[in-house]
């Protein structure tokens, strides 16, 4: 097992020596496509928080001890014995590497995604170098203009188009790792990295973050709501807007911030509409706020307009003076009272008391008035 782990290092070294003399800057990686040498810094915390990248004189920085110097490449494969393949730096010079992961894990067509894209915008990707991954997929190598950097990025182009640029790298043909070793397509090798389409350069860059001066009667306090806004990630764009919009009115600067506001919400992905809206919405929301307006005053209701009639449930004052029954007949109401000792006029009758329905009272009213009937 050593003595394959050693070849499989050497031949290892081998690749990357070859690579670096057309150029490519090299790093030694293990099974596991990672760099093959530790940080010297793991487990230590810079107090200053920045990053070492290699200024320590140590190796273990990953992408940043890349090196196309045939004696440091011997050291660093000399460092890392268990090393079974190597890495290729991009953005690098002299070919500024761009690579194009097409890659077949994720189960969609990657290949027929960067074919439609290219219809789509108008390009053709040139004869190029193209390494085969042992998963089936396929790294397209490019270089781009020495004034540009492009971001790594994975998935954002495409589904399954993963993009290495300035502090990525890719793995080298040649590199044997766990799931098989990476080779070259044939006829490709003998390619250098063709220079990448203008119009896929502009796909693979950000979009620019133009400068938007602050108003100066806004002060410091509005240059910050502005940065505040343009710091926003998706997601969050809308209600950093509209807490920024919100403190400008607040503080009386909104009007003469608007504008910076919007422009700093429409650089960051919102549509001008919609950052207008939200403007809108904050100085609408601010305005209501206790204290910034007095409640109009409600005027007494008028007299008039109280209700001179009693409730329906309501049974009005009268005085009772005699019963009609059901039959028709009508009685005193000296009568009826004799009707709770039992006998009388009421003998007979289906009426148990006053609240009965079959029972009909005739009322005098307290003011001269038709005497009502109430059924």
């Amino acid at each position: 097992m050593a003595t394959t782990d050693r070849q499989a290092t050497t031949l290892a070294l081998a690749h990357a020596l070859s690579a670096a003399e057309r150029g490519l800057p090299v790093i030694p990686l293990s099974r596991t496509k990672l760099p093959a040498l530790r940080s010297p810094h793991r487990g230590t915390t810079d107090p200053a928080g920045v990053p070492c990248h290699g200024e320590c004189g140590r190796f273990g920085h990953g992408v940043h001890d890349a090196s196309t110097d045939p004696a440091r490449i011997r050291a660093l494969f000399a460092a890392a014995p268990r090393a079974t393949g190597y890495g290729i730096a991009c953005g690098r010079p002299p070919h500024h590497l761009i690579g194009v992961d097409l890659d077949t894990k994720s189960g969609t067509d990657s290949s027929a995604a960067l074919r439609e894209l290219a219809l789509r915008h108008l390009f053709t990707i040139p004869a190029t170098v193209v390494v085969l991954t042992p998963s089936g997929g396929r790294h397209l190598w490019l270089s781009g203009p020495p004034d540009v950097v492009v971001p790594n990025s994975a998935g954002r182009l495409a589904p399954g188009i993963d993009i290495r640029g300035a502090g990525g790298y890719l793995v080298g043909p040649g590199s044997r790792t766990a799931h098989g070793t990476y080779t070259t397509a044939p006829g490709t090798e003998h390619l250098a990295p063709a220079a990448c389409p203008p119009a896929l350069l502009r796909l693979l860059l950000p979009p620019p973050r133009a400068h938007h001066p602050t108003p100066p009667s806004t002060g410091g306090h509005g240059q910050g709501l502005v940065q505040f806004v343009l710091a926003a990630h998706e997601g969050q764009r809308n209600t950093r807007l509209f807490w920024a919009a919100c403190r400008a009115y607040e503080d009386g600067i909104g009007p003469a911030l608007a504008d910076s506001l919007a422009d700093a919400a429409v650089s960051t992905g919102l549509s001008a509409h919609e950052a207008r809206a939200t403007i809108a919405s904050a100085a609408r929301m601010t305005s209501r706020r206790p204290g910034l307006r007095h409640p109009r005053p409600r005027s007494p209701r008028p007299e008039h307009r109280k209700s001179r009639m009693p409730h329906r449930n309501k049974v009005p004052t009268m005085a009772l003076t005699r019963v009609a029954l059901a039959s028709g007949r009508s009685v005193d109401l000296s009568e009826l009272r004799m009707s709770s000792t039992g006998g009388g006029p009421l003998e007979g009758y289906p009426c148990k008391n006053l609240n009965d329905r079959r029972i009909a009272c005739s009322a005098r009213p307290s003011r001269p008035s038709p005497a009502p009937r109430c059924i």
